[in-house]
């Protein structure tokens, strides 16, 4: 038996994404979601999982050491990682967005000062309009730099909006639309096809007949 090691991002999409693969029976232990164990077995053995943060699962496929992984369209274009993408999954939908106060002014000097954890993504989406800018790189917390005067404004993934409503920022801009993907390990896809393609497949499947993370 060829055994999957799977790369899953903590957090909100790691229950959705068990959830879903749940659906074709892929089953953890009961206490696998509540235990701190970031490398775990489902019930057959037939996969492995491990729980990262949302920026290593692609270093972790990309480098081979998980032969495939589920991780938001975000983080792959903040990391531009050389990983095979076969499959967009309808689980972790959110937005990428430029967001700033309300009563927002011009800042005067020309030059926008945005404050983000994804840094590549601001500078790039900036740069295409040729809107000269200062990137100001947080790692968490980012709706209170506008507020505070860090920056004039911030790109950060939204889902619903209240954490902007309730720091009194709007959007003002929509850079794209994010959702989950499976990636793929480009020598895995070759080594392990048959895996791959079965898990793949099943996958597919489940979101032609309308699979949802809680169905």
């Amino acid at each position: 038996m060829t055994r999957l090691t799977i790369a899953i991002a903590k957090g909100r999409l790691q229950s959705d994404a068990l959830a879903l693969l749940n659906q074709f029976g892929i089953t953890l232990s009961d206490d696998a979601e509540t235990s701190r164990r970031l490398s775990i077995e489902d019930r057959s053995g037939e996969y492995r999982f491990l729980f990262v943060k949302p920026a290593d699962v692609t270093v972790y496929v990309e480098h081979g050491i998980a032969d495939c992984g589920i991780v938001g369209r975000d983080v792959l274009l903040e990391a531009s990682a050389d990983v095979l993408q076969p499959l967009d999954l309808p689980i972790g939908r959110c937005r990428m967005v430029v967001a700033a106060p309300a009563d927002a002014k011009a800042n005067g000097h020309g030059i926008v000062k945005v404050a983000t954890k994804y840094p590549r993504i601001a500078t790039r989406h900036f740069g295409e309009r040729g809107q000269p800018v200062e990137i100001i790189s947080l790692s968490g917390s980012v709706e209170l730099a506008p507020v505070l005067g860090l920056a004039d404004c911030i790109v950060d993934l939204v889902e619903t909006g209240r954490t902007l409503r309730e720091n009194g920022l709007i959007v003002t801009e929509e850079i794209f639309s994010s959702a989950a993907r499976l990636i793929v390990n480009r020598a895995s896809y070759q080594l392990k096809a048959n895996a791959l393609l079965k898990l793949i497949n099943l996958l597919k499947d489940l979101i032609a007949k309308g699979a949802k993370p809680d169905a």
